[in-house]
């Protein structure tokens, strides 16, 4: 089945519904969105698009990127998100990786795809361009797919720091957003989902389950996070939920708090994608209320491994509910979730080991990289790397990364893929790049350096290299970085120093 049919559900029993909005200016009702993704089903349909070719999608937040990403779908593709922060260069990589036939992408994005001589054709996204898409012939119906047919080509890096593919399936994201109602958070007709994080990553996959529910969708004008701006479309449109990282959440508050703010309208913030602080989220309660859920995924099983619930969050009677609120909840609805050794095998409650999870929600595999599926599932199992525990009554609390994994704002930032621009310098012999705490994005980026190239040269580099949200933040240059007998950097000791130095 495919997923674009639930628009097209909704087109036919509620097509006067309104769906998309900038701002509060209204784009689309459901009759129009429907149209919308079927003229570009059929534009593409006619550059010669086939069932099962790659379209991506590299461009900010905004309606029109819902409708491509369903005219998509409308055509039997799939769609490849693009993080619209990434440097022309990255882009370009999973382009070719993807064997991309078409790019969608915002004007200024455009130009760096150009720069960067990116492969295949690139669409810009401006008015003329989306004008001649929408005036050709619709396709009658969303086309046939199984549900096991790749439906979102994801790439999320990885630790040897080239991208991978993620394969989700059309089977994956009906599992995540059947899960979202009964998991996270009830969907009606009448609520509005707000997108001020990145449509092309977590927010972006709850678009679904409200688009079979028929409710609104706002990308806000500012086309990025701004609190005053939230606050302002939650109380004019109510029954508002978004998706926040928790450097976005801790912005909030702390915007709210000076300002008077309340969050009216502000239904439930559903937040993940990286480490909630106790001290963060106990505050953002006391000013907001009962308005969070906390979920926990990867790219290799989107937003659907647990769910810490509303009343978990906010309940304060529970003998252990400081201990509940550090977790990140329960296993979600389609997934059975394991703490395993070393082999594999499972390990009783209370002791750590790495998560495991399988079920409809769980990846098939990496895009045409056997190699790094293989290590990455195991019978049917998805390894994800992190260490954690589960109590007796099926809380997860996560306790470390085994991936030495940086998370600012919400961004994964892999060490190995800064740490490779970083080597290119001829003035640099070793280069190691850890994370250090950061009271507004969680974690920074700082890098140890062997050799003489300044500060300023590096920022040069990784500028023309990574996106800007990867680039080290600090530099420490040391005569040899600390190594173990095997001559592996022991970046528990480049940490230690960095303790040290606060």
């Amino acid at each position: 089945m495919n997923i674009g049919l639930w628009l097209a559900r909704q087109a036919q029993a509620g097509g006067e519904r309104p769906a998309l909005f900038l701002g509060r200016d209204l784009v689309a009702d459901y009759a129009a969105f429907h149209d919308r993704a079927a003229r570009v089903a059929g534009w593409l349909g006619s550059q010669g698009v086939a069932p099962g070719d790659r379209v991506a999608l590299f461009m900010g937040n905004s309606p029109d990127y819902l409708i491509l990403q369903y005219g998509i779908w409308y055509a039997g593709a799939a769609a490849v998100p693009i993080n619209a922060k990434l440097h022309g260069r990255e882009a370009a990589f999973i382009l070719a990786d993807s064997e991309t036939t078409i790019t969608f992408a915002a004007p200024d994005l455009a130009a760096a795809l150009h720069a960067a001589q990116a492969p295949g054709r690139i669409v810009e996204t401006g008015t003329a361009g989306l004008a001649a898409i929408l005036a050709a012939d619709p396709v009658a119906a969303p086309a046939q797919c199984d549900p096991g047919d790749l439906a979102w080509l994801f790439y999320t890096s990885g630790t040897t720091g080239r991208p991978k593919g993620v394969m989700i399936t059309h089977r994956m994201l009906m599992a995540v957003s059947l899960a979202y109602p009964v998991d996270v958070d009830p969907v009606t007709p009448e609520d509005t989902v707000l997108y001020a994080a990145p449509m092309s990553h977590g927010a972006g996959l709850y678009n679904m389950v409200h688009v079979l529910r028929g409710a609104r969708h706002v990308c806000p004008a500012s086309g990025g996070f701004e609190p005053g701006e939230i606050f302002g479309l939650a109380r004019h449109f109510t029954r508002v939920q978004m998706f926040a990282a928790p450097t976005m959440v801790k912005r909030m508050t702390d915007q709210a708090r000076a300002s008077g703010e309340t969050g009216e309208g502000l239904r439930t913030v559903v937040y993940a994608g990286g480490p909630m602080y106790l001290a963060d989220i106990v505050e953002a309660v006391e000013h907001f209320g009962p308005i969070f859920v906390q979920i926990y995924g990867q790219g290799e099983c989107p937003m659907g491994i647990t769910a810490l619930s509303r009343h978990d969050v906010t309940d304060r009677s529970h003998p252990r509910w400081q201990e509940r609120l550090a977790s990140v909840g329960r296993a979600q609805s389609p997934v059975e979730l394991r703490i395993g050794d070393g082999d594999g095998a499972p390990l009783p409650p209370g002791q750590t080991g790495e998560v495991m999870v399988r079920g409809d929600v769980v990846m098939p595999g990496y895009w045409r990289n056997p190699q790094a599926s293989a290590r990455a599932l195991r019978d049917g199992w998805l390894m994800t790397g992190d260490m954690g525990f589960l109590d007796a009554e099926g809380y997860l609390t996560l306790q470390d990364r085994s991936k030495d994994l940086i998370i600012s704002g919400g961004s994964n930032i892999y060490p190995r893929e800064v740490e490779e621009v970083l080597l290119t310098h001829p003035l640099v012999r070793e280069a190691s790049v850890v994370g250090r705490p950061h009271p507004d994005w969680g974690e920074e980026v700082v890098a140890f350096v062997v050799g003489e190239a300044t500060a300023a040269e590096l920022d040069a580099l990784c500028t023309r290299n990574i996106a800007r949200f990867k680039r080290p933040k600090h530099y420490r240059w040391l005569p040899e970085l600390p190594k173990n007998n095997y001559g592996k950097v022991l970046k528990t000791e480049l940490r230690r120093i960095l303790e040290g130095e606060g």
